[in-house]
């Protein structure tokens, strides 16, 4: 990848460069699946992170589980979970606009005070498009776009993921973007392009 690449992978429709990375450990919780996706999802997770260097942990102080996962049929059952609305700001504007666009996810992100993220939220609506998909490949795109804040059409033309021999892999390219991204050297929120730069060359070391 060229260093405009990575840039690319960061920078939003406005123009303006944005990276983060997680703060703390993961803790994710699973909902509206059953035991054998919950693995899927789980061990999709626990790849990722591991890819990362990151960590992972039983319980967040704060929130108790940070990263959460929620599989549904229709975007109004959203509205019936308890509490949701305390963690999304304006959920019910938010699913009038989803329901509106005919999307079938969406994620959300919350952050801490430094700009690290602190939680994330991913919402699955399983229309006939991700109810078709392999459940190993919908969790790792799904895992792999909240790993990192991406830019908002970083996948928009090209998946994170590739096949190879018959399985479905994370590409390479984005995989060392990731790990990268969570050298301990690096750090963990960035607003400046001169930021894809450092995360070049340590593709280029590696």
């Amino acid at each position: 990848m060229s260093p405009a690449d990575i840039e690319n992978l960061f920078t939003r429709r406005d123009g303006t460069y944005a990276f983060a990375r997680w703060g703390r450990p993961i803790v994710p919780i699973v909902f509206g699946v059953e035991e054998a996706t919950l693995q899927t999802v789980k061990g999709a997770i626990e790849a990722v992170v591991a890819l990362a260097g990151h960590k992972m942990a039983e319980t967040d102080p704060e929130l108790g589980a940070n990263l959460m996962f929620f599989f549904f049929r229709g975007w109004d059952e959203l509205l019936e979970v308890p509490d949701l609305d305390r963690l999304i700001p304006d959920l019910a504007e938010l699913v009038a606009r989803l329901k509106q666009a005919d999307a079938n996810q969406y994620r959300a992100f919350r952050f801490d005070d430094t700009g690290a993220i602190q939680a994330a939220f991913v919402f699955l609506r399983m229309d006939s498009e991700l109810s078709a998909m392999p459940a190993e490949t919908l969790a790792l795109a799904q895992v792999v776009q909240v790993v990192l804040m991406w830019s908002d059409q970083a996948f928009a033309d090209s998946s994170p993921l590739a096949v190879a021999g018959g399985r479905t892999i994370l590409r390479p390219e984005i995989a060392g973007v990731i790990r990268a991204g969570y050298d301990r050297l690096m750090p963990a929120v960035a607003q400046d392009v001169s930021h894809a730069l450092r995360l070049f060359a340590r593709l280029q070391a590696g």
